[in-house]
């Protein structure tokens, strides 16, 4: 009988590409174990990124490439997830009971932003992650429309506030303390004053990710979260469109000289479906997205469709993802929270919840 060992074994998953990660088990340090019992072999898994719906798949690609070893009868394969808070920028602490904080940013305004974060968080939620979102718009606030929510949030101790829920989600805005139609006629201090609190005195309950849609442009808002808000990493929309892709490259930019990595592209509306005959053209441009990560070294994480359904279902409180979620297009975006946590879990942890807090008294 041929000697089976650990190295063997180890080659052998290697062999398999995952293809959220884009590189093998063992380099990404997700193989935590492996057991040989004579010819019967045993490989822990342990994924830094929620991806249930292939945690069969997974299973099934390591169990061929370890069965293919000499000597190997059968491969039994468990995986887990386990979410870890990753490095933010310099000197900033990250939240309490906030794992990792992803912003969601567009150069411009009408690219469909909002209607990604809210989809990406529902996503990841579906995924098998703990997710919370944060609707720094402070100006527009579309988030309680989009999930559906009505009522304000409760504060049980007059300081902070509960974070309202809809579909699994934790969420707070400031459209949950406001009429919806009350204009919010706010200096830059005031709105940036906003979101601080809004992060910092709700109560959010151990979560994985916190997604936070912010306004759009490079202003005050965006400014605020890149020096006071620890962020793991963000994401920039745009459309193939030219003149919004001149908009998204100084988004990119943005967060490059505040040192939060750009975790990757979406480009939203690539193409538009035609709801009677299903046709689909590309009306905004074509390969925009994909010129613009290529141009930048950053992962072009998706491509959504112009289809009035994506629309109709955000507002009507059930966003795609939940309102369809075997379709085509939520299939997308879970595809695009699979590869934007996977590249995230490739970045350095944080270690700062590891370090006690030095408090010096003068006795």
């Amino acid at each position: 009988m041929a000697d089976i060992t650990k190295e063997k074994i180890e080659e052998a998953v290697k062999g398999y590409i995952e293809p959220n990660l884009n590189k093998d088990l063992v380099s990404a340090k997700s193989v935590k174990g492996i057991e040989i019992n004579g010819d019967r072999v045993r490989v822990q898994v342990v994924l830094g990124f929620p991806a249930e719906s292939m945690h069969a798949q997974i299973a099934a690609a390591v169990k061929e490439k370890v069965e293919a070893v000499a000597g190997v009868a059968s491969c039994e394969v468990e995986i887990s997830t386990k979410v870890v808070a990753h490095s933010v920028q310099k000197a900033l602490k990250p939240i309490d009971n906030v794992k990792n904080i992803i912003a969601v940013a567009s150069g411009k305004g009408g690219v469909g932003k909002s209607t990604t974060a809210v989809n990406l968080a529902l996503a990841l939620s579906l995924e098998g992650a703990k997710v919370g979102l944060l609707d720094a718009d402070i100006y527009g606030p579309s988030q309680p429309r989009m999930l559906g929510i009505t009522g304000k949030p409760e504060s049980l101790d007059g300081r902070t506030l509960q974070p309202m829920e809809a579909h699994g989600l934790q969420a707070m805005s400031i459209g949950f303390l406001i009429d919806e139609e009350t204009p919010m006629i706010w200096r830059g201090p005031m709105v940036t004053q906003a979101l601080e609190q809004l992060l910092n005195d709700t109560n959010w309950s151990d979560l994985d990710y916190l997604v936070i849609d912010l306004p759009p442009g490079t202003g005050d808002t965006q400014l605020t979260l890149a020096q006071k808000v620890p962020v793991s990493g963000a994401i920039i929309v745009t459309t193939p469109q030219d003149i919004a892709l001149l908009d998204a490259r100084k988004g990119l930019k943005m967060f490059e000289k505040v040192e939060v990595p750009v975790l990757g592209i979406v480009e939203n509306m690539s193409t538009h479906i035609c709801s009677h005959c299903g046709h689909e053209e590309p009306i905004f441009g074509q390969g925009g997205g994909r010129s613009m990560a290529d141009q930048y070294n950053v992962e072009l994480l998706g491509q959504l469709p112009l289809d009035i359904r994506i629309r109709e279902e955000t507002d009507g409180g059930k966003p795609t993802v939940v309102a369809e979620p075997e379709s085509r297009i939520s299939q997308t975006y879970r595809e695009i929270a699979r590869r934007t946590s996977a590249k995230l879990s490739l970045q350095a942890k944080s270690y700062a919840a590891k370090f006690p807090n030095i408090v010096i008294q003068n006795n």
